[in-house]
């Protein structure tokens, strides 16, 4: 039996944003706004569908 080709299946994908207390001061920490531009441009390019965007500060 030949392989099962899934080439038009949807994904229903979170993404997850949080800011940490814990970065230094070495590194600028992404907003929370950079980091839903970020994830929901990857989701896009990807072909999946944004059912839901998690924040935590």
């Amino acid at each position: 039996m030949a392989g099962i080709r899934m080439e038009n299946m949807v994904y229903d994908v979170g993404v997850y944003c949080r800011l940490s207390k814990d970065d230094g001061t070495d590194n600028e920490s992404a907003s929370i706004a950079t980091q839903k531009s970020i994830l929901t441009d990857y989701v896009k390019k990807q072909g999946w569908h944004l059912a839901k965007t998690y924040v935590e500060m």
